[in-house]
């Protein structure tokens, strides 16, 4: 098994609550993850699972191991069992280990009950430095997810395929989502289409027939599954004018290329959209890799209306990063040049030039790079 590097996260968050929380797509290892750590399981999608919790309740939480309640959205009754729980003992710390997908339902009973009880603990599927070799130079085409591909050369794009008809038929609809599992298909196809671009909720909605307002709702809903990351416009104060909609990215690009019918990593240096498929690609694995050290930041992206651009701003109040992303093995010095103009128009302290060039060529504040060489040195973002 290949370990995660948001295990030791995970056990420090443990060490001060008495729950966590671990939250993340469906098949992204949660459930793997989980069992490591040892303590009692309980699948509460599993009527038998839910039974025996009901009927042990007492033993269970008077024992001293790790309780592990998987799909814990599945038995809301058991948040307020949880509460009196926890409330009977509060300094007992590392008891409960709720696991789930993000959804209306869950997150209501975990702020309604759990508040100041509970701390949140998201796990991506695989991020680069998580993986053998061999692995990484899978990971762009078909994505991180554990079974899809990336730990053994299959089950692209069938598993990716799949995965997303089973959430649009079941998934979604169980969370909450109203609309039809064929309206949603086409939403995810549109959305696979508008990867890197500005979100516009009027023209998505005039190619469905829907309002503006149910785009956005769907939206959220495919946000809160960990499918779309949706990324803010930074807002500075100058006198151009800004981009205010925010960018939307496919999480996982194996997603995006198997809705693109992208099926052998030949294929897919020749899309037309290959480039934001990378750029969304590298600002998924700088924010997994800041998440997975507990970096306290905010993501934004930068447009101006002439056209200067940042694919990703960090700001981690103490220092701003700059960071565009371009799919080449040879940038040019215009590049960086054009780089720290938008840069300076933001205040950023650090500009970073992310390609496919082989070696790094660090100069100051400023530095050219591969996506390797960036997240070994994480930290120097941070400053």
């Amino acid at each position: 098994m290949i370990a995660r590097k948001l295990a030791q996260v995970l056990r420090k968050r443990l060490a001060r609550y008495p729950a966590v929380a671990l939250i993340g797509p469906r098949q992204a290892g949660k459930t793997t993850l989980a069992r490591s750590l040892g303590g009692l399981y309980f699948d509460l999608e599993q009527e038998s699972d839910r039974l025996r919790l009901d009927l042990e309740w007492d033993a269970v939480v008077r024992q001293p191991a790790l309780v592990m309640l998987d799909e814990a959205q599945a038995y809301p009754e058991v948040f307020a069992r949880l509460r009196g729980a926890i409330d009977r003992d509060r300094g007992r710390k590392g008891r409960f280990l709720l696991l789930g997908s993000v959804s209306p339902s869950l997150m209501v009973h975990v702020s309604e009950s759990l508040a100041g009880r509970l701390s949140l603990v998201e796990l991506t599927p695989f991020l680069w430095n998580e993986l053998p070799r061999a692995a990484r130079k899978r990971l762009w085409w078909c994505g991180g997810y554990p079974d899809g591909g990336v730990l053994q050369v299959g089950p692209f794009p069938h598993w990716q395929r799949d995965y997303l008809a089973l959430l649009t038929q079941r998934d979604l609809p169980n969370w909450g989502l109203s609309a039809r599992p064929q309206l949603v298909q086409r939403l995810l196809k549109m959305l696979a289409v508008a990867q890197g671009q500005t979100w516009n909720a009027s023209q998505i909605g005039q190619s469905l027939g829907l309002s503006y307002q149910t785009v956005n709702h769907y939206l959220d809903y495919l946000t809160g599954a960990f499918l779309i990351r949706t990324l803010p416009s930074y807002q500075a104060n100058l006198r151009k004018r800004l981009t205010k909609s925010p960018k939307v990215y496919w999480r996982d690009t194996g997603l995006l290329h198997a809705l693109l019918n992208v099926t052998t990593p030949e294929d897919l240096p020749h899309q037309p959209w290959v480039g934001a498929s990378w750029e969304g690609f590298v600002v998924e694995q700088i924010l997994g890799v800041l998440h997975q050290q507990e970096r306290s930041f905010e993501a934004y992206f930068f447009r101006t209306s002439d056209g200067y651009e940042i694919d990703l701003v960090l700001d981690f109040g103490r220092t701003r990063c700059a960071i565009e992303v371009k799919l080449t093995s040879s940038p040019s010095l215009g590049d960086m040049e054009r780089l720290d103009k938008a840069a300076d128009m933001i205040g950023a302290d650090r500009r970073i030039l992310v390609s496919q060039v082989r070696q790094a060529t660090p100069g100051g504040e400023r530095v050219s790079c591969n996506l390797a060489w960036l997240l070994d040195n994480i930290e120097w973002l941070v400053g």
